[in-house]
């Protein structure tokens, strides 16, 4: 089945080729040709579907049915597939209202702060860096000791910058910091919020299971709100070294 189905589309195909090639071609010598080579495929389409009839009908209740079920769920995957590209193509296209000169009216760049430490000490280092037209650190009230500890930690550095304390009552961090950036992006529509995350780089699979599991849940929250951007910045703790080598001997 899957043989002789695929001579007879290729056939057919083919038909199709020279039929638009002869509403293009004006040599009558390349033309005949095309009508040489249409005819061929046309008798050759002719032979392979008699073919995939006769064993279309002999063998349907012999498995053929299966064969013509699995192409058929496959073309529908597949075509599905091509359709989903092509409509983000189109919701992608340049049109008239795109300007590439458009700018936003201020970017508004903000640091996650959980603790006091050298990643988070890197992150603000970038966001001043990329020299933002505000930039507030925040951080969640999620620990009373904790939240105090930090705050310390903060002002003894003497950091120029802002630390915001959120209050979080059910201890979650997730929400306070999403209502937090939508109270800015209502406060200021045209403004682009870049929203600065430490994260840890690590070497070991288990590590992963307890590192960066906050981040993952905030960056996958911030990436459905518009005119927010996600900055991670990365921290290699010394497992990540360790893998780094073996990669590299690798």
């Amino acid at each position: 089945m899957g043989v002789f189905i695929s001579f007879t589309t290729s056939q057919l195909g083919m038909i199709r080729h020279w039929g638009r090639e002869l509403k293009l071609a004006k040599d009558p010598a390349i033309k005949r040709r095309m009508l040489k080579s249409r005819t061929i495929n046309t008798i050759g389409f002719g032979m392979t579907a008699l073919v995939l009839v006769i064993v279309l009908v002999t063998k349907f209740q012999q498995g053929a049915w299966i064969a013509l079920l699995a192409m058929f769920v496959l073309f529908l995957i597949m075509w599905s597939i091509r359709a989903h590209y092509d409509n983000v193509a189109k919701e992608l296209a340049v049109d008239e209202d795109t300007s590439p000169r458009a700018l936003p009216t201020r970017v508004h760049a903000v640091l996650l702060v959980s603790h006091v430490r050298k990643p988070v000490l890197r992150a603000l280092a970038y966001a001043r860096a990329s020299r933002p037209s505000r930039l507030d650190a925040i951080t969640v009230d999620i620990s009373t000791e904790e939240t105090e500890q930090t705050v310390a930690d903060w002002e003894k550095l003497e950091i120029p910058v802002p630390l915001t304390v959120l209050a979080s009552p059910f201890r979650e961090t997730v929400t306070p910091i999403m209502e937090y950036i939508k109270n800015m992006r209502r406060d200021s529509p045209r403004d682009l919020i870049v929203v600065y995350i430490p994260e840890y780089v690590v070497g070991k699979w288990w590590e992963q299971l307890v590192h960066n599991q906050t981040a993952l849940r905030i960056k996958t929250r911030l990436h459905f709100e518009p005119g927010v951007m996600v900055a991670s910045v990365p921290w290699q703790l010394k497992s990540s070294e360790e893998a780094k080598r073996l990669q590299d001997i690798q």
